[in-house]
């Protein structure tokens, strides 16, 4: 008898763990943005060692998750060249179960400024901007192939040259179908709180399409809010790396809590981990995951963006 209850223990334990379902943990966000934003990483301006080692951590975290090459790539490098010197994205794919040509985008910048000449604190580290974002992709490429269940294929991607007009976000768009493209989750500075302090965000280009309402009510049970962008005198749409494909009609929205008007750290040295709430930015990512169900499960896609000009 003694031997039958242990087996129907055990049988019910490894049920049950069966049926846990995966977490975004924050010790996790913890190690991979203290390994990003470190003094190690040289404020990973393109085309320095810094931004190698930067690239090399995501690939390895890539390779850890699981995830596959994306289109003919034989590695997890999209390189280019840029005025005769070479640089790289990194982008990794979870194909999709039953519309794998349907491709819903999560992306980040992983390079930054690099270093000054001189003064006591010569790095930019970069943590908010955007080492935050690089490991909320990373973080959610690890959640989603947990879950197992995304109908439509997820491309996870950080951009390389973002600070310097784009380059990376540019060229990856030059090489994908955008008719393709159901949505682009661009997250960009989420280490410090919104406006709204804690549990918000705000989407760029809020307006442009019904990106917001759906994420938004997909969260509906949950505590969190994500508003239209409050600084549209900043036209931050137009800025980050969403802006290439959202030119082609995608739905590409860049996801934010930086303060624009009176954020202390923005490209300055001091933007470093010390001066990020990691426990608000774990409770983003959370939302950004929830926040994209119906999206990535096919039950939902959101309107095309009207061609852009500015």
């Amino acid at each position: 008898m003694k031997k039958i209850i242990l087996f129907l223990s055990f049988i019910t334990a490894v049920s049950l763990h069966a049926q846990e379902k995966p977490t975004i943990d924050k010790q996790e966000i913890v190690r991979i943005e203290s390994t990003l934003a470190s003094d190690k990483m040289q404020g990973r301006a393109i085309f320095s060692a810094g931004i190698d080692s930067a690239s090399a951590f995501i690939e390895n975290e890539f390779e850890k998750i699981g995830l596959d090459f994306y289109k003919n790539l034989q590695n997890y490098r999209q390189e280019f060249i840029n005025k005769r010197r070479l640089a790289n994205n990194v982008v990794g794919v979870l194909l999709g179960k039953s519309k794998p040509e349907e491709y819903v985008i999560f992306s980040a910048h992983y390079d930054h400024l690099g270093m000054k000449r001189d003064g006591e604190d010569k790095i930019f580290n970069g943590a908010n901007d955007d080492a935050s974002g690089t490991t909320a992709v990373i973080a959610l490429a690890k959640y989603f192939k947990a879950l197992d269940n995304n109908a439509r294929t997820i491309i996870f991607v950080a951009f390389t040259g973002e600070e310097i007009g784009g380059l990376g976000s540019g060229y990856f768009s030059e090489n994908i179908n955008p008719s393709k493209v159901v949505a682009m989750f661009n997250i960009e500075m989420i280490g410090t709180e919104s406006k709204w302090k804690k549990n918000s965000a705000y989407i760029t280009g809020y307006d442009k399409s019904d990106f917001g309402l759906i994420l938004q009510r997909n969260l509906q049970n949950t505590n969190f809010t994500f508003y239209p962008d409050p600084y549209p005198q900043e036209q931050l749409f137009y800025r980050s790396d969403n802006a290439t494909l959202a030119a082609f009609g995608v739905p590409a929205h860049t996801i934010s809590t930086s303060k624009m008007d009176v954020e202390p750290n923005y490209h300055k040295v001091s933007d470093d981990i010390s001066t990020l709430d990691l426990n608000n930015m774990t409770e983003i990512i959370k939302a950004i995951a929830i926040s994209s169900q119906s999206i990535i499960s096919g039950q939902a896609t959101p309107t095309r963006v009207k061609k852009v000009t500015h």
